[in-house]
């Protein structure tokens, strides 16, 4: 008995689905981002990480930059409170989520 399917729909069938699962590879990346840990010296992930002086989107003191660290003191939701190491050296909050 003769298949349904030719082999000309056949190979656009499978190539498509080829071409969609490399797409979908190439596209897709793993998380390379984490959330901070209380009492660990995080390395941040993100190209850059504004710091926070007072409160969580509070006034701006500076930034850190991709390998550079920050000691969580305090973590709990979106932000982080703690000691950001390098230039700054000083304490406060960041966004959590952009450490290595």
């Amino acid at each position: 008995m003769r298949s349904i399917i030719s082999r000309r729909a056949r190979a656009v069938l499978v190539l498509t689905t080829l071409v969609t699962a490399l797409s979908l590879t190439l596209t897709t990346t793993p998380a390379s981002a984490a959330n901070g840990s209380v009492g660990v010296r995080e390395t941040v992930c993100a190209e850059s990480l504004f710091v926070r002086v007072t409160a969580p989107h509070g006034a701006w003191m500076g930034t850190l930059y991709k390998g550079q660290t920050f000691l969580v003191e305090e973590a709990g939701g979106n932000w982080v409170y703690g000691f950001a190491y390098g230039h700054i050296n000083r304490r406060g909050w960041v966004q959590n989520g952009w450490f290595c």
